[in-house]
C-alpha cells in the first residue's frame, strides 16, 4: 500500500484533466456542450450509438428481430463518437439527458418517442414486436437477469475495466476490489448456467442479448485484455453460453454496427440497410483503424 494516502477535502472541486484516458470528456455536470442536430434516416427506428458493450446490446437486438422476420425493426444506426464528445451535442442530449450511448428514437409513433438506457431499449423493442420475451415463469426469470446485468455490469465496466485498463496509474486496492466482484458475478452466472441453457431457461431472450456483450465478450477475451488475469476458462458454463451466442449470425452482424476498431472488414460505422454489411464495411469504402 502506498504511503501517499489521499485525504478527501471537505468540499470536492473539479479540476479539468482529472480522469485519465477519458479526462477530456468527463465533467461533473449534465447538459449539452455544443449545438449539434442529429441526422435522421428513412427508417422509423433511429439509433445513435457506438459499438461498446452497451451499444452492442441494441444492435444485436435489432438484428435478431430482423432475423425473426420483423421488417418493422429496420433501422438507421448513426455513429456517436464518445471520445470526441458527440454525446454532449444538443440533439443527443435531447434524446438522452444522461449523455450515454445508445439512444433511440421511434418515429413510427406520434409524437416520436425517445428511448434510452439499454434495458429500457431492449425491453421496448421486445414488447413492440412481441418477441424474445418468454411467457409465464420464464418471463419473470428473464426480467430477473435483464435487471441483474443492468445493476452488475457497472462493476465490470466502470469499476474493474476502469482501474485495470484505463486509470492513469494502477493501484492494487481498487483492482483487487473489483476483480473480486467480477469473479463473484462470473460465478453467479456459471452456477446458473450449469442448470440452464439460457438465462431465462430453455429460451433465448433479451436477458441473454443484454448480458452477453459484457460477460460473454469478457470470457471470450474481448474486453480489457483481462481473460488470463480473470482465469475465464474456469467458468466453463459461461464459456459454453458465450460461444453459443457468438455463433449466431445476428450477433455477428450486431457487433459490426457502429464499430470503429478492429479489422476494417468488421467495421460498419453506419448502418442504413441490410446490404450495408456486404457493401459498406470500412475495407470496402476505404479507411479504418
Amino acid at each position: 500500500m502506498s504511503d501517499d494516502t489521499y485525504t478527501p477535502p471537505k468540499v470536492w472541486k473539479w479540476e479539468p484533466g482529472n480522469g485519465g484516458r477519458f479526462a477530456s470528456i468527463n465533467r461533473p455536470i449534465a447538459g449539452p456542450t455544443h449545438d449539434k442536430a442529429l441526422p435522421v434516416g428513412e427508417h422509423p427506428l433511429q439509433l445513435y450509438s457506438l459499438a461498446t458493450p452497451n451499444g452492442v446490446k441494441v444492435t444485436v437486438m435489432l438484428e435478431e428481430l430482423l432475423a425473426l422476420g420483423h421488417a418493422g425493426a429496420e433501422y438507421d444506426a448513426w455513429l456517436i463518437n464518445i471520445g470526441d464528445g458527440d454525446q454532449f451535442g444538443s440533439g443527443f442530449v435531447e434524446i438522452n439527458p444522461n449523455s450515454k450511448i445508445p439512444a433511440m428514437m421511434d418515429h413510427s409513433v406520434e409524437p416520436p418517442r425517445r428511448v434510452f438506457e439499454t434495458a429500457s431499449i431492449v425491453l421496448y423493442l421486445a414488447e413492440k414486436f412481441g418477441a424474445l420475451i418468454p411467457e409465464g415463469a420464464a418471463r419473470t426469470e428473464c426480467f430477473n437477469w435483464l435487471f441483474w446485468q443492468q445493476g452488475a455490469a457497472p462493476f465490470l465496466g466502470g469499476g474493474f475495466g476502469h482501474f485495470y485498463a484505463y486509470a492513469p496509474e494502477k493501484y492494487q486496492y481498487p483492482i483487487d476490489r473489483y476483480t473480486m466482484e467480477v469473479k463473484r458475478q462470473l460465478d453467479v452466472l456459471d452456477r446458473h448456467l450449469a442448470e440452464h441453457t439460457w438465462l431465462a431457461g430453455d429460451e433465448y431472450s433479451i436477458a441473454d442479448i443484454a448480458t452477453w456483450p459484457w460477460y460473454g465478450q469478457l470470457v471470450l477475451g474481448r474486453l480489457y485484455s483481462a481473460a488470463e488475469f480473470l482465469d475465464v476458462t474456469s467458468y466453463k458454463n459461461v464459456l459454453r453460453w458465450a460461444e453459443a451466442i457468438d455463433a449466431r449470425p445476428a450477433v455477428q452482424r450486431g457487433r459490426m454496427v457502429n464499430r470503429t476498431f478492429g479489422e476494417p472488414s468488421t467495421q460498419l460505422r453506419e448502418r442504413h440497410d441490410a446490404s450495408d454489411f456486404d457493401t459498406r464495411t470500412q475495407d470496402k469504402i476505404g479507411g479504418g483503424d
